[in-house]
C-alpha cells in the first residue's frame, strides 16, 4: 500500500493511502482488523518522540483517524467496544464516535482506568466535556493521584474553557483553588495541563482574565519548582498582547 505524507502533532508521519473505509454497519471488531491494515511502524517511531504510548499503537495518524471516525458514525455500544480492545487507534476512534448524551460518568471512571497516554486522555476529556459531565469529574480527576486521571481533570478545565460558551464564568473561577491546589505536582504531563487550564480559564473573559493572572503570579514568585514553572509558563500567554487585545475585543462584543 502506498503512503502519502502529511505534518501532524508528531512531526512529518506517513499518511496511508486510501483505502476501503468501513462504514457505520461495522462492528468493532471489523474497524480494529481495518486499523491493522493501516499500521505503520515508522509512524509508531514518530509518535514515541512526542511521547505517545505506543505499545499498543498501529500508527495511524489522526488525520486518518478523523475521516473514518465521521465514516463510521457514532455509535456508543461499538465506541465503548473499541476501548475495551486497547488499542490506541481504537481508543482515539472510541473518543471521536461514542454518543455524548449516553455517556455516563461511571464509564469515564472505567476509562480513566486505563489511561496510559496523554493524546487519548486528552481527547477523551473533550468527550467528557460534551457530555455534561465536567462539573462532576473535575473534581474527582484533578484530586485524582494517578497521573493521567489528573491530567484529565485539568485537560477538562481548559476544554470547557473553549467549548461550553454559555457555562457561567463562576464555574471557571471555582476551579482556580484546583489548579492552585495541584499546581506542585511535579510530573510533565499533569504541570503541562495544569498551566493549560489556567491559560485557558484566563483567555476565557476579561472577568476571568484578572484573577488567573493573579493565581499566575503568585505562582511565579514561589520557590516551589513545579509551582513556578506553571505561573511562568501561563503568564507568557495570559501577559501576550495578542491575548490582552483579543479579550477587550470580546468584551465589546454586543451579547445576543
Amino acid at each position: 500500500m502506498g503512503h502519502l505524507v502529511a505534518a501532524g502533532a508528531a512531526g512529518k508521519i506517513a499518511v496511508p493511502a486510501a483505502a476501503a473505509a468501513p462504514s457505520p454497519a461495522c462492528d468493532a471488531a471489523a474497524v480494529v482488523a481495518h486499523l491493522e491494515t493501516l499500521a505503520s511502524a515508522d509512524n509508531r517511531a514518530g509518535m514515541a518522540r512526542f511521547g505517545i504510548a505506543t505499545d499498543a499503537a498501529f500508527g495511524i495518524p489522526n488525520a486518518v483517524l478523523r475521516p473514518l471516525g465521521r465514516a463510521i458514525g457514532r455509535d456508543q455500544a461499538r465506541a465503548l467496544a473499541l476501548w475495551q480492545s486497547g488499542w490506541r487507534e481504537a481508543r482515539l476512534l472510541a473518543c471521536f464516535t461514542a454518543e455524548p448524551k449516553k455517556l455516563t460518568a461511571a464509564q469515564a471512571h472505567e476509562w480513566a482506568d486505563d489511561f496510559a497516554s496523554w493524546e487519548v486522555v486528552d481527547h477523551a476529556a473533550d468527550l467528557f466535556v460534551e457530555a455534561g459531565l465536567a462539573g462532576e469529574l473535575v473534581p474527582d480527576f484533578a484530586d485524582d493521584g494517578r497521573e493521567f486521571a489528573r491530567r484529565a481533570g485539568f485537560a477538562m478545565i481548559a476544554w470547557a474553557a473553549v467549548h461550553l460558551k454559555n457555562e457561567p464564568d463562576e464555574t471557571f473561577l471555582a476551579w482556580l483553588p484546583l489548579i492552585e491546589r495541584h499546581a506542585d505536582d511535579e510530573r510533565n504531563f499533569v504541570r503541562k495541563a495544569v498551566s493549560w487550564a489556567l491559560r485557558q480559564t484566563g483567555k476565557r473573559s476579561l472577568f476571568l482574565h484578572e484573577p488567573a493572572l493573579a493565581l499566575a503570579q503568585r505562582l511565579a514568585g514561589v520557590d516551589d519548582r513545579a509551582r513556578r514553572w506553571v505561573g511562568r509558563d501561563a503568564l507568557r500567554e495570559l501577559t501576550a498582547q495578542k491575548t490582552l487585545d483579543r479579550l477587550q475585543a470580546k468584551a465589546q462584543r454586543p451579547t445576543r
